[in-house]
């Protein structure tokens, strides 16, 4: 069903079965799958594939050669009705891909809202981004990746399969994460190691003089004290009872699962 105000290129493939929603413009080249809806407000370029069970919501705008839904690269994937769901006011840009999710990784690859996915960045299947990131240029996520909200991934960086960034990670250009990110952290290297808070992009955010000081002492517990992580737990969990702020970095430790870059 395409709705009376969108407007579809001539030379665009619309498969029957299709939603396309009010205001929805699609450029030339364009092909859309028969399972895939496409929210109002979204501009498709040109040149762009969306496939599969793919839902994308409103106001995004998709740049040419961007595939998105299609088959993903998992040996095990046997054509699953596996999905990818895709939020609001996205910028995906050119040549971006987006696979779809496994049976095994949960069914989906989910993107959420107000993210900037720069050129020839990656998200493989079982991934979960959430709002306001950014993925350089040739950023890659490996599957089932978590980047919690308002990460940036440098260009070039790559993500080892089931590995977590925490919200407010800044990872440096050309850096592989091979194990998970705390939250605030900025990382770099091969493999990435930790290199403090990232204060100047928590300032922009909003985050007070207190929460910073106290988020700032949490990491020195965890990567300057010396001590194990099951020594600093519980005083970073006296600081997250004084400090909300610090919270968010003692629970990702038990979110973690492939240990914490050091």
């Amino acid at each position: 069903m395409i709705d009376e105000t969108a407007v579809v290129h001539s030379s665009s493939i619309v498969e029957e079965g299709a939603i396309i929603g009010a205001r929805v413009h699609i450029g030339p080249f364009c092909f859309i799958g028969a399972n895939v809806e496409i929210g109002e407000g979204t501009v498709l370029k040109s040149h762009v594939v969306v496939n599969g069970h793919t839902r994308i919501g409103k106001d995004n705008v998709i740049w040419q050669f961007a595939s998105i839904g299609e088959v993903n690269q998992d040996l095990k994937y046997a054509g699953e009705p596996t999905r990818v769901e895709i939020g609001d006011r996205n910028r995906i840009r050119e040549s971006v891909t987006i696979h779809r999710g496994t049976t095994q990784g949960g069914d989906v690859t989910v993107v959420g809202n107000d993210n900037l996915l720069m050129v020839n960045a990656h998200i493989a299947h079982d991934c979960h981004v959430g709002d306001r990131c950014i993925l350089a240029n040739n950023a890659t996520l490996g599957g089932h990746v978590t980047v919690d909200d308002f990460a940036i991934i440098g260009g070039m960086t790559a993500v080892h399969q089931f590995c977590t960034v925490g919200a407010h990670v800044m990872i440096g250009g050309c850096s592989g994460v091979v194990q998970d990110v705390p939250p605030y952290v900025i990382a770099q290297g091969n493999h990435a190691t930790p290199f403090g808070i990232n204060i100047e992009g928590l300032k922009r955010r909003g985050f007070s003089k207190e929460g910073l000081h106290a988020i700032r002492n949490a990491y020195k517990l965890l990567y300057r004290s010396g001590k194990t992580l099951d020594e600093v737990k519980p005083e970073i969990a006296e600081l997250a009872r004084a400090q909300p702020e610090v919270q968010p970095f003692y629970d990702f430790f038990a979110r973690s699962t492939r240990g914490l870059i050091r």
